[in-house]
């Protein structure tokens, strides 16, 4: 008998599309979608500015290091500083040159062609480019914790709008007469949409995320070795 009916349920398929199965999805079915459509909207307008903005940033940042090492002095540096605002080694800088003119100035040299500064000075100065690079890479991780929020948590919602749909799938099965694969089909494949909605959505966050974390680590170094640079410019100009 179950032979039977396994022959005549394969002779009539489920037939469905997506957008159908959406039109008959109960009131919870499409809030959870909504709810993973928005995480994965908001996820993807992340990714493409953080790709734009990691674009420029390479770019800038090598010009900007072109201008430093070709520049006699730190004055033009600091006054091409505006044209290279999207480049993180730009503020950087920035800081760094304004501490040491207040440090210049503090020190009360009387030689102002070739002004000496002390150690604590120059301590000064590394704090204060320590402090710019932590604001610029923190300028970088913003939005960072939506992408892996988005990464762990629309799965299982997903996993959630199914669980809910395969409760209802079988509850109307048992309201039913007879059992049959046609009367629970449409229900399953409906709850399974959110499953697939949530990881549609998780996995260019978690891809985006773990590229952009590349990234930011990158441009982290590259700020390291550019204050450490722009450090022993000073100690071998003013000491």
């Amino acid at each position: 008998m179950t032979f039977i009916l396994l022959q005549e349920t394969s002779a009539a398929p489920f037939k469905g599309s997506i957008f159908g199965l959406l039109t008959q999805s109960g009131a919870l079915a499409l809030l959870i979608l909504a709810l993973l459509l928005a995480f994965s909207i908001f996820s993807w307008a992340i990714i493409l500015r953080k790709w734009l903005t990691f674009r420029r940033i390479s770019q800038k940042n090598d010009e900007f290091i072109a201008l430093f090492r070709q520049s006699a002095r730190l004055s033009e540096v600091g006054a091409a500083c505006d044209h290279y605002r999207s480049s993180p080694l730009s503020g950087i800088f920035s800081a760094g040159y304004q501490e040491l003119n207040a440090q210049i100035q503090a020190s009360g040299a009387h030689n102002p062609q070739r002004p000496a500064l002390s150690d604590r000075s120059i301590a000064g100065i590394q704090r204060a480019l320590q402090r710019s690079s932590a604001a610029e890479l923190s300028v970088l991780e913003r939005n960072m914790s939506w992408l892996a929020t988005t990464g762990v948590v629309t799965p299982f919602i997903g996993l959630l709008g199914t669980v809910i749909g395969i409760i209802n799938a079988f509850k109307g099965l048992g309201m039913e007469k007879t059992a049959s694969i046609q009367a629970v089909a449409p229900g399953i494949a409906e709850a399974l949409i959110a499953t697939a909605f949530g990881l549609f959505a998780a996995i260019p966050a978690v891809i985006a995320y773990n590229h952009f974390i590349s990234k930011i680590k990158r441009v982290a170094s590259e700020a390291d070795d550019f204050s450490s640079e722009f450090l022993s410019l000073v100690e071998r100009s003013f000491s």
